[in-house]
């Protein structure tokens, strides 16, 4: 490349107001300006000035300017080229088009420099390349201190100085190494701060003294920046306003809160700059002293290296420094790619390689150096591998011969690499440590080859001169030097050493592309040389930038993929700022979200009072922000608050101050208590005229010597959860209190069916700019019968993002960020516009571009690497329509999604013409969910499924129904009853069943037993005709139609293998006339042809265990009834009857009778059969299905067990209770008094008494509603 360089100590800086700037370069010597060569005296570097009479233009292949007089503020630029400064800034410009015309090109951002470059981009082929320039700027003062790194700078300040409540460090740096103390200050106690290199990163590290350590606000040690040993200034302020701290590196900026650490701070009255002049108080603090150029040094507004250059007595000057900052001759070189090499001259034959340099990269992997050996067709490798580097020597015939030295040297920090191979030995040590070096033997001696290659090998290269089977180093190379000679890199530049391609040299051109850290989320941001990379492991996130959220928002979202109650996690603002958190999805008819705190029990107070209130706090499994999300979203929520209370008041008052209240999210203190609402200040009973005493709104406030309460729900959602509660009337004679506060519940999702139903072409909805300059994700569901339409469009001057449906099986996500403009595309094998939801994820980052149309494959397109990464959009978001007039969309959208944050469609659509809040026809893409014969029925919002003509129950028709037969019970359904209740119905049923002959039906049934014989199912008819099922004495299967009263019943075994095993197994029998199809544990399938008839007449009932009356069946049968059946029946179907969900749900209403013991259970689920209910929890990252199958993190799993267990709890509760308060009187009539000390001794039987009078007096009310965890 061509270059053109100025040499100026120079600033260059963006300055927003209008100033009077100076001409600069027209100022400058002779010999400021330089270039790589010129075309003759009359076109020198010097004549490069603009509108100077005298000479021509300059002709160069690169061209340098210098400004040592003194720095400057740039502000125009007039040239044609790239211009690159020392900071590693550069920027394309446009010149002239023809020999005369002057082109102004204004700065857009500040830069800081001394050198200015200027590549030529392109020229005029028939001519030279010259040119002109000016720089306009204006005066900059500098005052520098250069540090030697053993020196530093003491300033001693008096007391007074320090009575300022404002604190202000301010300076700039330059080093080329990569640790050393900036700043100390330090006092007896060890407490001290310290501005300190760390490996190119700045540190600030506050500590409070060995006493303090302990303490978690003891240390604070915050890092900005990164590779700052790059031989640029960088500029660093430290601002310190009571316990404000504000730190900012370059543009990097870190504000925190110091929590009162400074006002523990016990620091002497000075401060050194550069480094510790003497060994600390705070006893073996480990340091270097910095080596590098300070410049325009300030503490709270003081020059400090003005005072020193003065000589002031403030300042203490330990070792060497000098006030100019010296430039010291090394010159880096940068392989831009894998394609990049050097290739440097060696000496031929001679018995001993040594070669030294340094490097440095991001990537594991890289050829750093290989060489041919003299007269032989060996060589030797030196290369990266996995991060360390490894040295190998091979020769024909000969063992191949490696040594490794070092460990995570792909850090981005300068290792220094030295390695010899002299005669049979060679050895490799890396950074000067001994403990990293290596040594092998070497089969044959070794001789220097004629040429080394660095970082790689020429392409179309001799494969015998350079051979690798690496891939090449992408990184920068320093110092050096082969045998005891350093490689002169500026002579490689000028082509007069070596050989070289696609390097930038006397320039180190590494980038940290973790900083700033794009990884979202608290995702590990790792990187190579030319892109970076995210560990989202753990953070609940995925993507490339741990964006999107692998949860959904809510259990809302959770069941309508059809998941049933557990634990799930919950992202309440989906990609944004909030973390997912664990709660309890109770699916039933209506969905609740359960949150729950630390405080569930029933608590006891006394001795409360103003003066010693009892106060009670809440901390819930959710932070207030993540519950404040949640509530927002949530239909309606509510919590339960009860309150006991024996002669203690709520909101009785005394200077007009209640006397206990509760405070929630908010942080209001409220008076109004459960089932009432908000700033009435009354409890439930208060409105509803129902309160003990009339005179007041609160049963507590009629103040009696016996228990009464005010207990209801809190359902104002801006004030919900109940984070405090605080009690002050429980100190008088014989007053106490009980409070008891349930979790949170939040039902609905009021985002998940949020819609607009778009009836034009021409019409849309609009909502403010759409802001996701680094990420954005876009999800929404939608529904048309058009071929094509415009979801949304935002839009700003140049970028743009845009959704569309392209064609009737094409959805495309199109966008540009100033790269121009891409596209993804997801092409579905079935057409999508059929009427059903589709749903529909588009997410942009700063490493790529994604698109999910419902299951399909993700497309992904991959964004350039060095490209253009903010998203600046200023329109109105469009949804449905589009501002530049293309095609709108027809057809629905529901649920749109921008970062998280849900866009109320319905309310924007009532007040848009065209556009219709809500959007019906859910059960089309919704009712396969409706399992086991349930029927899907449309609402508003949503669907339901009905359960009626189904075994089963739940939100999906899919939770088992089960029961528990003890000997001898009986479960009995009339259809003859029923019959005669429906026929002047019109329901499927009753016209189905109008004649009361079958010729077809299908049962389905789950059992579980051991017990044989035993009679599992039995219909009868009024012509003595009947089916029964029922186990052999030998645990077969046996099923007996007697279709004919004149003849034998069919006889239908199943018997390869006794299914009296104590497992489940289900059964499905379908007749169809004569054909009988048999179907066991869903997998055994079988048929059988009936000889008896093909018409079940006039069936009259169907048995369940025991058949009680007399019938004429077969001895097989009797014998199975002689017991019936004992054990578990679950989820028994006959056509459209369920005559089991009927005994146990529907007893009032159905014609079914049940005698004996029968039990509700979950004895039909696959661990039904243990005697305890389970519940286990497991991590997406144990999670080995895809994530969209939404498993719950724990599925509740309830047995039978939970009932009993209830049963006999219930009756250990009540023996428990009836002895405590026996207890009690038996104490209160002993003839003898217990002491103050001995009363305690009571205290457990006298808090279970309490209990118990509480849970007598409110049985009705606290069974009303439990929640279990």
């Amino acid at each position: 490349a061509y270059l053109c360089t100025i040499d100026c100590e120079l600033q260059l800086i963006l300055l927003s107001e209008t100033l009077w700037f100076l001409s600069l370069v027209s100022a400058l010597p002779q010999s400021s300006f330089s270039s790589s060569s010129e075309l003759s005296s009359s076109h020198s570097p010097g004549f490069a000035r603009l509108n100077r009479r005298d000479g021509e233009y300059c002709y160069f292949p690169y061209f340098s300017l210098d400004f040592p007089s003194g720095h400057g503020v740039l502000k125009w630029l007039l040239l044609p080229f790239l211009m690159v400064v020392d900071t590693n800034w550069n920027k394309a410009f446009s010149g002239n088009t023809n020999a005369d015309s002057v082109v102004h090109n204004k700065l857009q951002h500040s830069i800081k420099a001394r050198f200015l470059r200027f590549v030529p981009l392109d020229w005029n082929p028939n001519g030279r390349i010259g040119m002109r320039i000016e720089v306009y700027g204006c005066t900059y003062r500098s005052e520098v201190a250069d540090f030697d790194g053993k020196s530093c700078l003491l300033y001693r300040f008096n007391q007074k100085s320090m009575s300022a409540p404002k604190d202000v460090i301010s300076l700039k740096f330059k080093t080329m190494q990569s640790d050393g103390i900036l700043l100390h200050r330090e006092g007896r106690n060890g407490d001290h701060i310290t501005l300190q290199l760390v490996k190119g990163k700045l540190s600030l590290f506050i500590n409070l003294g060995d006493a303090k350590i302990h303490s978690a606000n003891g240390q604070i040690n915050i890092t900005l920046g990164s590779l700052l040993d790059d031989q640029h200034w960088h500029s660093v302020l430290i601002e310190h306003f009571n316990n404000q701290v504000n730190f900012t590196v370059d543009k990097h900026s870190h504000h925190f809160h110091a929590k009162g650490e400074f006002n523990y701070l016990d620091l002497d009255y000075e401060i050194s700059f550069g480094g510790i002049p003497v060994p600390g108080k705070s006893g073996t603090l480990p340091h270097k002293n910095f080596h590098g150029c300070f410049e325009n040094l300030y503490y709270n507004g003081i020059n400090i290296i003005d005072l020193a250059k003065r000589h002031k007595p403030q300042i203490y000057i330990v070792g060497n420094m000098s006030f100019s900052c010296s430039e010291l001759q090394m010159v880096p070189v940068t392989f831009l790619s894998s394609n990049s090499y050097l290739a440097l001259p060696g000496t031929s034959g001679q018995d001993e390689v040594s070669i030294s340099f340094q490097f440095r990269t991001w990537n594991k992997e890289g050829l750093l150096l290989s060489s041919k050996l003299h007269q032989t067709s060996g060589g030797f490798l030196l290369y990266l591998s996995d991060g360390k580097v490894k040295m190998s020597i091979y020769k024909p015939g000969k063992a191949q011969s490696d040594i490794t030295a070092g460990v995570g040297l792909n850090n981005g920090q300068w290792h220094s690499v030295s390695l010899s191979a002299k005669r049979s030995r060679m050895s490799l040590m890396v950074d000067n440590d001994v403990t990293s070096s290596a040594h092998a033997a070497v089969p044959t001696h070794t001789y220097s080859g004629d040429s080394y290659y660095f970082g790689g090998c020429p392409i179309n290269g001799n494969g015998s001169e350079c051979k690798s089977p690496f891939a090449g180093f992408q990184g920068c190379m320093r110092l050096i030097t082969i045998g005891s000679k350093a490689a002169d890199l500026i002579s490689v530049q000028q082509n007069s050493l070596g050989n070289f391609s696609n390097l930038q040299i006397d320039l180190c051109g590494i980038i940290d592309r973790c900083l700033p850290n794009y990884c979202e989320h608290g995702g590990e941001c790792t990187q190579a040389w030319n892109s970076f990379y995210c560990n989202c492991t753990n953070t609940g996130y995925m993507g490339a930038t741990c964006h999107y959220s692998i949860y959904e928002q809510s259990c809302e979202a959770y069941m309508h993929r059809g998941n049933t109650s557990g634990f799930y996690y919950i992202d309440s603002d989906g990609s944004g700022p909030l973390g997912p958190f664990l709660v309890y999805c109770s699916m039933t008819d209506t969905t609740w979200t359960i949150i729950q705190h630390n405080n569930t029990d029933l608590t006891r107070v006394k001795n409360a009072n103003r003066e010693n209130p009892h106060t009670v706090f809440f901390k819930y499994t959710a932070t207030l922000e993540q519950l404040q999300a949640t509530i927002n979203y949530a239909e309606h929520c509510e919590q339960e608050l009860a309150y006991h209370c024996k002669k203690s008041r709520l909101l009785n008052k005394r200077d007009g101050i209640p006397l206990s209240w509760w405070v929630g999210r908010t942080n209001e203190t409220q008076t109004y208590w459960g089932g009432s609402l908000p700033d009435v200040q009354k409890c439930a009973c208060g409105l509803e005229g129902s309160c003990i005493d009339s005179q007041h709104y609160c049963n507590c406030d009629a103040d009696r010597n016996e228990w009464a309460n005010d207990t209801g729900f809190l359902s104002y959602k801006e004030h919900l959860p109940v984070t405090e509660i605080v009690i002050t009337d429980t100190d008088r004679l014989n007053s106490e209190a009980a409070y008891k506060l349930g979790p949170l519940l939040c039902r609905g999702d009021r985002t998940f069916w949020n819609s607009a139903s778009f009836n034009t072409e021409a019409s849309y909805l609009h909502f403010p700019t759409f802001h996701g300059e680094l990420s954005a994700d876009v999800s929404f569901f939608f529904k048309t019968t058009a071929s094509s339409g415009m979801f949304l469009e935002n839009l700003g001057i140049k970028d743009f993002i845009r959704i569309e449906l392209h064609s009737p099986s094409e959805v495309t996500f199109s966008f540009d960020v100033g790269n121009g403009p891409f596209e993804v595309t997801v092409q579905s094998p079935t057409p999508l516009n059929d009427n059903q939801w589709h749903y529909v994820k588009a997410e942009r980052n700063i490493k790529e571009a994604l698109l999910q149309v419902d299951q399909l494959p993700q497309r992904t397109l991959i964004a350039p690497s060095d490209g253009h990464i903010r998203l600046q959009l200023n329109s109105q978001l469009f949804v449905g329509g589009t501002a530049s007039r293309q095609k709108g969309f027809l057809g629905c959208i529901r649920s749109l999604k921008l970062n998280g944050i849900a866009l109320d469609l319905e309310e924007r659509a009532k007040i848009t013409p065209g556009v219709e809040p809500g959007c019906p026809g859910h059960c089309s893409s919704y009712g396969n969910l409706c399992h086991n014969g349930g029927k899907c029925r449309e609402k508003y919002n949503g669907f339901s499924c009905d359960c009626t003509f189904s075994a089963y129950t739940g939100p999906f028709c899919k939770k088992e129904i089960s029961a528990y037969f003890g000997a001898g019970t009986s479960v009995v359904y009339n259809f003859q009853e029923y019959y005669t209740i429906a026929k002047n119905s019109s329901s499927h049923a009753s016209s189905f069943y109008a004649d009361m002959t079958l010729i077809r039906e299908v049962i389905t049934f789950t059992f579980r037993t051991t017990r044989t014989p035993s009679l599992l199912l039995y219909v009868s008819s009024f012509y003595n005709e009947y089916l029964s099922v029922i186990l052999a004495k030998n645990g077969s299967l046996q099923i007996r139609y007697k279709l004919d009263s004149h003849q034998d019943p069919d006889v239908f075994s199943i018997n390869f293998k006794s299914m009296a095993d104590g497992l489940l197994h289900h059964v499905k029998i379908n007749r169809e006339e004569e054909m009988l199809f048999v179907e066991i544990n869903r997998n055994e399938r079988m048929h059988f042809v009936l000889s008896s008839g093909t018409e079940f007449n006039a069936i009259k009932s169907l048995v369940l265990g025991k058949i009680l009356e007399s019938n004429d069946v077969d001895q097989d049968t009797m014998k199975a009834n002689s017991q019936g059946f004992i054990g578990c029946l679950s989820s028994v179907q006959f056509n459209h009857f369920a005559p089991l969900k009927a005994a146990l749900h529907h007893t009032s209403s159905a014609p079914v009778s049940v005698k004996g013991r029968f039990t509700e259970s979950n004895c039909g689920t696959s661990t039904g059969a243990d005697s305890t209910s389970s519940e286990t929890t497991h991590s997406f990252s144990d999670h080995s299905g895809p994530i969209d199958e939404g498993e719950p993190l724990a599925n509740a799993i309830r047995s039978d067990s939970a009932i009993i267990g209830g049963v006999i709890a219930v009756v250990i509760f009540i023996l428990l209770c009836i002895t405590a308060i026996a207890i009690r009187i038996y104490k209160k009539k002993s003839v003898y008094k217990k002491n103050e000390a001995k009363g305690s001794e009571n205290e457990d039987s006298a808090e279970t008494a309490l209990k118990c009078e509480l849970s007598m007096q409110n049985t009705v009310n606290e069974n009303q509603k439990e929640y279990f965890f």
